[in-house]
């Protein structure tokens, strides 16, 4: 008799499907992956539905990777499902793990993002200021829409988190050494980030560009020079995140004469990857004088954008932890 193989699942929440693809980009090792386990929930792939989760006994799903940000009821019911059902929930992907690009919107309040996108976009014609509603009865019909939290949250700030696989998205050989490390039975301790605890600049192809003596006087963005392809981008003053970023990724932006961006995330020892950064690069900038520290920093266009891109809703700038259910809208 063939033993039952592991189960596992996938699902997506506020995110863009990078993480998906992720998947597929596993290439001919999906087929090895498949071979070791029953995937029995992957709604982008598979038609399965919640019901069908509802029915899976509880704790029967050896581990689901759950990718995307927290920002409607309807989320946070699935990640709960989800996490009732597994034995393991790993937060796979930057907007699980961090927050994400989707956690920018922590910058602005639930109502001014709703007039954003119903009312003031350059191709919406609502006259009438009409919004979302939580419920709608017509003809005799009710439709339901998902509660809208005021705040973008983090995986864990919702569900609690076995393990961590970071990166926006995550490279395949992150995650098929995540799923590896999961069928081998022998697991690190719970709430490990599964990829190196070290910066991404001891793996950086340009590190032997780095000068001993690095110093920065004002930043440039990529569109603004000639990107050098050997030596080191802080020295070029572009700003890399990499000295606050966890490395593991094989450095793919640097590889591509890009700055790293910071989706992957801090290491261990750091509790804000924004301050981190901003440590490093004071510690760099070639002036002491307050005017020309100011000037410098003046050429940083989005600081928190880029500081803060992948991290805010998990950084210490995070809003207010109140999610009550007078806290879902949409507003009326």
């Amino acid at each position: 008799m063939t033993a039952e193989k592991p189960k596992v699942a996938f699902y997506w929440c506020a995110s863009c499907g990078g993480c998906e693809e992720t998947v597929v980009d596993l290439a001919e090792a999906f087929l090895d992956i498949v071979a070791a386990v029953d995937i029995v929930f992957w709604p982008v792939a598979l038609d399965s539905k919640r019901k069908d989760v509802e029915a899976i006994a509880d704790g029967a799903i050896l581990a689901t990777f759950l990718n995307g940000a927290i920002r409607t009821t309807e989320q946070e019911e699935m990640a709960c499902l989800l996490r009732r059902k597994s034995k393991l929930l790993l937060a796979f992907g930057s907007c699980s793990h961090l927050g994400g690009i989707p956690g920018l919107a922590n910058l602005f309040d639930r109502e001014s993002i709703l007039d954003s996108v119903y009312c003031e976009s350059p191709s919406t014609v609502n006259a009438e200021g009409v919004l979302p509603v939580l419920r709608h009865k017509a003809n005799g019909h009710t439709v339901e829409l998902p509660g809208f939290y005021r705040t973008v949250r983090t995986l864990s700030q919702v569900v609690d988190v076995d393990y961590y696989v970071p990166g926006c998205p995550p490279t395949p050989r992150v995650l098929r050494t995540a799923l590896l490390t999961l069928l081998s039975g022998e697991l690190p301790p719970k709430g490990t980030v599964l990829a190196p605890d070290h910066a991404l600049c001891e793996e950086c192809p340009r590190k032997d560009g780095k000068p001993e003596n690095l110093s920065i006087g004002q930043f440039k963005r990529p569109y603004e020079v000639l990107i050098d392809e050997e030596k080191c981008l802080l020295a070029q003053g572009l700003l890399c995140m990499g000295p606050a970023t966890r490395g593991g990724c094989e450095a793919p932006c640097v590889q591509g004469n890009m700055p790293c961006t910071g989706c992957c995330g801090p290491t261990s020892r750091v509790r804000d990857q924004g301050a981190k950064i901003l440590s490093s690069l004071a510690s760099l900038l070639e002036s002491k004088e307050e005017p020309e520290i100011d000037h410098a920093l003046a050429t940083i266009p989005d600081p928190v954008g880029t500081f803060y891109r992948y991290s805010l809703p998990s950084s210490l700038l995070r809003q207010g932890k109140s999610h009550s259910s007078s806290n879902v809208g949409p507003a009326k």
